[in-house]
């Protein structure tokens, strides 16, 4: 099943051989196959990703609301497989939200220090999972940094247009960030 919704280049890169199927760089944040990493870890991997959404959701949600939460986490999970789009060979599948978690962790890094808080232990959970990422295999890093750098800019857009008389500029700004990560996949599918 999970194959079905798993992600790669190769689907949005019009090769041809395999169907465009640009939905995928969202569906594959919302599953995960346990047995399809050759790591042991790949448990803590899963209970990593669902503890983090827990931990993060809790501080976002309430701070940004449920709409934005929701705009940031696929946002950063399109960030995540443009990444992976550009940084891979197009036949490297990944699956998990690995990618939107980095976003929420990097959305959260940038409004808390905006309100004025100190933001070093995350840093340093960030740096971490980084390394984590770079060093055990089966794990996406690619989809980590697509992540982290998209989920910065959503929370970078969030914090300088939070007045309510700028929400429709919040609302093109966001738009206008999909709208180049999809510009971005599209001129890679035909370069």
């Amino acid at each position: 099943m999970t194959e079905a919704l798993q992600f790669a280049g190769v689907y949005v890169q019009n090769t041809g051989y395999i169907p465009v199927e640009p939905w995928r760089m969202l569906s594959y944040a919302f599953v995960h196959n346990p047995f399809s990493i050759s790591s042991p870890l790949s448990i803590l991997h899963i209970a990593f990703n669902m503890y983090s959404l827990y931990i993060f959701g809790r501080v976002l949600e309430p701070m940004i609301g449920r709409w934005r939460f929701l705009v940031l986490y696929l946002l950063s999970a399109i960030g995540g497989a443009v990444a992976i789009d550009l940084l891979t060979s197009g036949m490297s599948a990944v699956i998990g939200a690995s990618g939107a978690i980095f976003g929420l962790m990097a959305a959260t890094f940038v409004i808390v220090r905006k309100l004025g808080g100190n933001m070093s232990q995350l840093v340093v959970l960030v740096i971490l999972n980084l390394a984590i990422g770079f060093l055990v295999p089966g794990i996406s890093w690619q989809a980590h940094v697509g992540g982290l750098v998209v989920g910065a800019l959503v929370g970078v857009i969030f914090m300088e247009t939070r007045q309510r008389r700028q929400q429709w500029l919040q609302v093109g700004l966001t738009a206008g960030l999909f709208a180049l990560l999809i510009a971005v996949t599209v001129i890679r599918a035909f370069v």
